[in-house]
């Protein structure tokens, strides 16, 4: 049975831990609410430019000529994977690792054999974890979130466009997690290139009707198609961020409650060690008055 010092020295360090996790979890919250906001706002923009691509995908006849909707024979991959910079958030980064080998091993294996498979970092939790398995990573990105903006994005993407039309890749593939709730994140993979229909297209191209385009249809295709592909990374990355102080929230306020539970175990520990204790010295006392009383 560990001393009384050993106990009281536990119970010091685990109340000092729960209160480092209870601040965590406030910061989180205070971070996930302007990180929900920004991706609230992003998801109907979004939304309306890929409608309007479908719109006008549908009645354009020379669509074809679009470079981003090559298909090639798949040679050269890019996966682009969305993490955190820090930990302490569950299986939150872990969870996209896992996803990019189950995909590799899956869809890519002939590719990753013939190390034709390329990760690109958004965060530096998930290049680490796949440099770590032998991977091919791209860091240039991974400091994104120290400088979260548009244009910051933008560059990692201009960099995943330019090299598929260049044909250096011949797909390139997103994971990331997806915001639904607090306790709650989708694990999510989009094809970015080749652009291809979304099932949720099919309505919007059902419901077509005639319009006067000015410029014409290829010029606003080879427009806003660009723009679509830029805006797909960065929804990534904002959904990333809010699913990240989501789940580092979550994982704060378990640990801030089991924090408190060992507490309460590690006092009724201390009680039972100073009653064992007492009664230890009791018996020594009345053990020493009976020997002197029979002396």
């Amino acid at each position: 049975m560990p001393s009384l010092k050993e106990v009281r020295n536990r119970i010091v360090s685990v109340n000092s831990t729960q209160q480092i996790t209870k601040a965590m979890k406030m910061v989180s919250a205070a971070k996930l609410r302007r990180a929900t906001e920004a991706i609230t706002q992003m998801r109907p923009y979004s939304q309306k430019l890929s409608e309007m691509i479908a719109t006008v995908s549908a009645n354009a006849e020379g669509s074809g000529d679009n470079p981003y909707t090559t298909v090639r024979e798949i040679k050269n991959v890019l996966i682009i994977t969305v993490t955190s910079d820090r930990g302490l958030c569950g299986a939150f980064n872990a969870n996209v690792g896992k996803t990019v080998i189950s995909l590799v091993d899956e869809k890519y294996a002939a590719q990753r054999a013939a190390g034709n498979v390329e990760i690109m970092a958004i965060g530096k939790k998930g290049g680490e974890y796949l440099a770590r398995r032998g991977y091919n990573v791209n860091t240039k990105f991974a400091d994104i979130y120290t400088r979260l903006s548009f244009s910051a994005v933008r560059e990692a993407a201009e960099e995943a466009m330019k090299g598929f039309e260049s044909g250096k890749y011949d797909v390139v593939e997103v994971v990331y997690n997806q915001f639904k709730n607090v306790a709650t994140q989708i694990l999510t993979t989009e094809q970015m290139l080749p652009m291809v229909e979304k099932k949720d297209e099919k309505k919007v191209k059902a419901s077509t009707v005639d319009y006067i385009f000015e410029p014409s249809e290829e010029e606003i295709i080879s427009e806003l198609t660009p723009k679509a592909l830029k805006l797909q990374v960065y929804k990534a990355v904002l959904e990333s961020n809010a699913s990240e102080h989501g789940a580092r929230m979550t994982a704060m306020d378990k640990a801030t409650d089991n924090a408190g539970e060992l507490i309460k175990a590690l006092k009724l520990e201390y009680n039972r060690s100073r009653q064992a204790a007492i009664t230890k010295e009791i018996l020594e006392i009345v053990g020493g008055a009976e020997a002197l009383a029979a002396a």
